[in-house]
């Protein structure tokens, strides 16, 4: 069954999309900012306790983190690169967090230098990196959560402590004079199980009971992103997340609760933009296979990261030709065999499949643009471009 456009955009939002796709070289990328600002009054409604800090690395075209510091968004920074990138909009570093626990001691300082005073961490290395060269700032502890595996994007192995050495770096934290501030965590990108915040929150209240019995009392909960966006699979609305998640602050934290920060990058953007790619090649590997091959021009080092391991499932429209699909096996331009984007998922497009047919990847706002390579078989960086 082929993909209808109009389960994912209103027909004005797919015309101008489609429109502004049309007038460029493919592969590019087209975002509509209206759709960006819907996504984040959508977050303000049903999140209306909540701080929003965006996460720079899903989307740092400039329009977008402009239309972002205009509605009044925080940011989430992973980099010096992409601090220098919203100091340079005029954001006051108050605004900011650095999210990354993964950074350099001459970082720390410079981030430091620049008024940033909130950072996360999840070692006993970096604890001491921060109280050297950021000395006094705002510090929370990012923990290990379960709920990976329903997760299309997991995120929880590389970042993160179990909550007893959290415990610990948050009681050394104290010692260094630095403030222990709040617990962060993330269930995994694109999750699709609300129960995952369930448990995770039960995690946090036992670190804020226990660290009460020794005189240290936090202040916050950073739950990250995870909310998921429309692709293929079906997902709940955003509403239902809410709800349940407020009910299960609210059960863990009857006596009131702590500041929130919600740290949303897929959900605020991704689907407010398509990738238009243009196809290069369809070919068969034997003459009695029963597979095609469609080659595009976008491919996992230019803009589809995100199908490693087939992860991400983008709705995929082109124009039929009639009434009849295959199954194509589809794959990038790049000399490297990783270049498939999807094999064992077979996303029905046109049989008549021919060179110079525009596919449009639909819901592709998000980890895009900021995921191609710099110049991979000379191939240069997809190009985006805004609408509104």
């Amino acid at each position: 069954m082929r993909i209808n456009v109009l389960d994912y955009y209103s027909k004005e939002e797919w015309e101008l999309l489609r429109k502004e796709a049309d007038k460029h070289e493919t592969p590019c990328l087209v975002v509509n900012l209206n759709i960006i600002e819907r996504k984040y009054k959508e977050l303000q409604t049903y999140f209306p306790f909540s701080k929003i800090y965006f996460a720079v690395k899903a989307n740092p075209h400039d329009e977008v983190l402009s239309l972002l510091r205009d509605l009044g968004s925080n940011f989430d920074i992973a980099s010096r690169y992409e601090l220098d990138k919203i100091l340079a909009l005029g954001v006051d570093p108050s605004r900011l967090s650095y999210g990354n626990t993964i950074k350099k001691a001459k970082d720390i300082k410079y981030f430091y230098e620049k008024g940033v005073r909130l950072f996360a961490t999840d070692s006993e290395s970096d604890i001491k990196n921060l109280a050297k060269y950021a000395p006094g700032s705002k510090v929370f502890f990012r923990i290990l959560t379960e709920g990976g595996e329903t997760a299309e994007w997991p995120l929880s192995r590389k970042f993160g402590c179990h909550p007893d050495m959290a415990i610990d770096l948050i009681m050394q934290a104290s010692e260094l004079n630095l403030e222990p501030y709040g617990i962060s965590f993330h269930v995994g990108s694109q999750q699709r199980d609300i129960g995952a915040w369930d448990s995770a929150i039960a995690k946090v209240r036992y670190i804020f009971d226990y660290l009460k019995t020794q005189d240290i009392q936090l202040k916050m909960i950073n739950m990250g992103g995870g909310f998921p966006a429309n692709y293929i699979s079906k997902i709940n609305p955003l509403e239902l997340y809410a709800e349940e998640i407020t009910r299960y602050l609210n059960e863990d934290f009857e006596e009131g609760l702590p500041e929130i920060i919600l740290e949303p990058g897929r959900s605020l953007v991704a689907e407010s933009g398509i990738l238009a790619s243009e196809v290069i090649l369809v070919s068969e590997k034997s003459s009695v296979g029963l597979d095609k091959w469609v080659y595009i021009d976008a491919g996992k080092f230019n803009g589809l990261a995100e199908t490693w391991e087939e992860s991400i499932k983008y709705p995929l429209y082109c124009e039929g030709r009639g009434e009849l699909t295959d199954n194509f096996i589809i794959a990038g331009p790049t000399c490297d065999s990783q270049d498939v984007m999807y094999e064992q998922y077979r996303n029905p497009l046109p049989s008549y499949l021919k060179p110079g047919d525009r596919i449009y990847w639909l819901t592709t706002g998000a980890y895009t643009s900021s995921y191609a390579s710099v110049e991979f078989n000379g191939f240069p960086p997809i190009k985006m471009y805004v609408v509104k």
